[in-house]
């Protein structure tokens, strides 16, 4: 073997070894967005039907005094006793766990 087949092959190696860790560190690790909010709507459905849901697809900061990650932002309405109910959460997006949740 000649010593420039030998240095194409450790550069083809050195340069696929490249790709791979730049393909790996783009994929997205969060939770789909729409998953999340399916969830929040199945945990909702246990106390009764929802009338409306929706989600905001892109992460934002989140912070409480313990701990920083980034969450997806969403509500839900339903009705119940005649009256609508509004109610906001917050869900840690690369685990989709409801971090925050209130009534609006």
């Amino acid at each position: 073997m000649k010593l420039k087949e030998f240095l194409v092959g450790v550069l083809t190696g050195v340069a696929a070894g490249i790709v791979v860790n730049e393909a790996i560190h783009r994929i997205d690790k969060n939770v789909a967005a729409d998953s999340v909010l399916n969830n929040v709507k199945d945990a909702f459905k246990k106390e009764g039907p929802i009338d409306g849901s929706w989600i905001v697809m892109k992460t934002e900061p989140f912070s409480n005094d313990v701990i920083t990650m980034d969450v997806y932002r969403g509500g839900i309405s339903r009705i119940k006793n005649g009256e609508v109910e509004q109610f906001e959460f917050a869900a840690d997006a690369a685990t989709g766990t409801v971090v925050e949740l209130s009534k609006a």
